[in-house]
């Protein structure tokens, strides 16, 4: 007998970290099951779910977002609300397998659900231990309004049930899947020229470039040849922390040293052309899906030693684990990796390995319909090694005239 239709929802329609993962979510529950994804607005990942066969609803949706806090933002949160309501009605009475909603800042289709009598699975991947309890306990309204969830990491499902503890009953963890390149570029064996780190991710204060800015800077007081790949963007209203981003390398001098790339879709040739990735996020994580990526592509990794990105890059021999926010400290680890290149890079190989069955799509597939459908979970294949290829071609020299 063949499963009713489910319904997705998620808050973006662009392809960083929460994305992809609802791209994956989505090309797994459409395997056991009839899915639509309802997204707020056009964007990449309409393209993406497209070309998979999934078929996308443009619906206005209100998200929980900190520009909600203020009175311009309450009144978008509200006028949001009011279009959406209707076509967010009329999805849910179409599919009568439920809702699954991506994230804790949806808490009007829960809401929606209950009263259009559907069920429905929040999966939680935000993890802000720091932020203030009150706002904590207003996160946890759309999985508490949910019948299931589902979270990303233990640090996640241990910030939600810390105000919410009656939720764990009614909660599975199940790790991100994070998939690798095509084929494992080996890292140089010798470092002739510049030591090539990369940052890849939002820009923004909370996942630390200005840390890895300070951080090249330190290495370049020592007297270590280093440069630094920034691939990412800002969210809209974060134009100025972009502006101070570019000052600080101004300033520091290394304008011949920072290059700034924007967002790319695929970051696999940038993390094949790299060295050394960098993940110095100052603030929470409830994963770490970046620092995965890295070990993934046979790279030695510098992270933060705090929230999900400890236990997303636990048991890995190439990557050093530093304080958050401590650029002396992410300068020292790279100095360690490049002291003893050759074992850095035979461990970073073995890390890969170990990465892919670890994060494989379909051990992620299995355990997620198992969680959401209330299937018996599968039994998974054990991911195949991939090929690995010779170092790539040198990456140019970072000039400071790259745009984001």
């Amino acid at each position: 007998m063949s499963r009713p239709p489910l319904l997705i929802v998620h808050p973006g329609s662009e392809l960083y970290g929460a994305d992809r993962m609802l791209l994956e979510s989505a090309v797994a529950l459409s395997g056991s099951c009839p899915v639509t994804v309802a997204l707020p607005g056009p964007g990449p990942l309409v393209d993406e779910l497209e070309a998979r066969g999934i078929p996308v609803e443009i619906c206005p949706m209100p998200v929980l977002r900190n520009s909600a806090l203020r009175p311009r933002g309450a009144l978008r949160l509200l006028a949001d609300g009011l279009r959406g309501l209707v076509p967010a009605w009329r999805l849910l009475r179409r599919h009568p397998g439920g809702v699954y909603v991506s994230t804790l800042t949806l808490p009007s289709w829960p809401l929606l659900a209950r009263l259009a009598r559907r069920r429905s699975i929040c999966h939680v991947h935000e993890a802000e231990q720091s932020a203030p309890r009150l706002l904590r306990r207003g996160m946890a309204l759309c999985p508490a309004l949910s019948g299931r969830v589902v979270a990303n990491s233990r640090f996640t499902l241990d910030v939600l049930t810390d105000v919410a503890p009656r939720l764990r009953r009614r909660a599975t963890v199940v790790h991100n899947a994070v998939r690798g390149p095509a084929e494992v570029v080996a890292a140089r064996p010798r470092l002739d020229g510049p030591v090539r780190l990369l940052f890849v991710g939002r820009l923004n204060p909370r996942k630390g470039p200005q840390v890895a800015v300070a951080a090249l800077r330190e290495l370049h007081d020592r007297g270590v040849d280093a440069q630094l790949t920034v691939v990412g963007d800002v969210f809209t209203g974060y134009e100025w922390f972009a502006e101070e981003l570019r000052a600080a390398v101004a300033d520091a001098g290394l304008g011949d040293r920072v290059e700034f790339l924007g967002f790319s879709a695929d970051v696999w040739p940038h993390v094949a052309g790299a060295d050394v990735v960098l993940v110095p996020a100052i603030g929470d994580e409830s994963f770490g899906n970046t620092a995965v990526e890295a070990v993934l592509a046979a790279r030695p990794l510098v992270v933060s030693d705090h929230s999900g990105l400890r236990e997303a890059a636990a048991g890995y021999s190439a990557v050093s684990a530093v304080p958050a926010g401590d650029p002396v400290a992410v300068a020292d680890a790279v100095a360690r990796m490049v002291t003893d290149w050759p074992r850095t890079c035979t461990a970073a190989l073995a890390d890969a390995a170990v990465a892919r069955r670890r994060s494989s799509p379909e051990r992620y597939a299995a355990e997620l319909v198992a969680a959401v459908l209330g299937t018996p979970p599968a039994v998974v294949p054990v991911p195949r090694g991939l090929p690995v290829v010779a170092e790539s071609s040198p990456a140019p020299v970072a000039g400071s005239g790259a745009a984001a």
